[in-house]
């Protein structure tokens, strides 16, 4: 096994559309993210002979140094700017891009391609997933109102739970339509409140879903939307 520490700058050469720069200290093959600085230092381990030993989404380094190559394009990298003290996942595998908090850890969230959650309130987490579909466009799920209460009483909600929708918007990104929708699903001991962002494109319906419990969110709710207002699909 190798480790190697390493620093990556904004370079011209694009060596992989397959890369993340976590805090964690773990490279994710799909992505590329990073923060609201024009560098990105990371820890990389990789293993060479027991690929098996490695993590779901590991990149496997073919050799270790250091490393002056962008990673992902540059005319992406400089769209938008990320806000501070957030950092952004980028995954040009699967199409789909969001800032989250930049002290978030990422986690395997089952049936998800994505997660990340704050390192002490678990429970305040933002994940992504994504299902096929033969629509071209979110508009062909229906008027906006009828589509987002299908989806919060008869997806989200669990049969004991009892779901509130509180706003919905639309938005057009680059020819792409969305929809950003908070609702609160409450059960007899618990309740949540969360921003959903959904998207269609590539074949693919994507979700992005972050939240927090009641009590917490009316002090982060402010910061919940950010994340669920950057969620965007890209072409692949």
């Amino acid at each position: 096994m190798a480790i190697s520490s390493f620093s990556l700058s904004w370079a011209s050469t694009t060596l992989s559309q397959k890369l993340n720069v976590p805090g964690s200290n773990e490279i994710l093959p799909r992505v590329a993210a990073f923060s609201g600085n024009n560098s990105v230092t990371c820890t990389a381990e990789a293993t060479f002979n027991e690929e098996s030993n490695c993590k779901r989404r590991r990149l496997l380094l073919l050799g270790v140094g250091a490393l002056t190559t962008s990673l992902v394009p540059a005319n992406f990298l400089f769209a938008e700017e990320v806000p501070k003290n957030y950092a952004s996942f980028v995954d040009f595998e699967d199409g789909y891009s969001y800032n989250y908090p930049s002290d978030w850890i990422d986690f395997d969230f089952r049936g998800h391609d994505s997660a990340f959650k704050d390192r002490t309130k678990q429970l305040q987490n933002v994940r992504v997933r994504f299902i096929p579909t033969e629509k071209k466009d979110i508009h062909e799920l229906g008027p906006m109102e009828e589509a987002i209460y299908f989806l919060v009483k008869h997806r989200y909600a669990a049969p004991n739970q009892v779901p509130t929708i509180y706003s919905m918007q639309e938005k057009t990104v680059d020819g792409k339509n969305y929809y950003i929708f908070e609702y609160e699903l409450t059960s007899p001991n618990y309740s949540s409140v969360s921003f959903a962002t959904i998207a269609i494109a590539n074949g693919r319906f994507y979700t992005l879903i972050v939240g927090a419990n009641e009590r917490r969110w009316r002090r982060y709710r402010s910061q919940l939307k950010v994340v669920a207002d950057s969620f965007k699909v890209l072409d692949i």
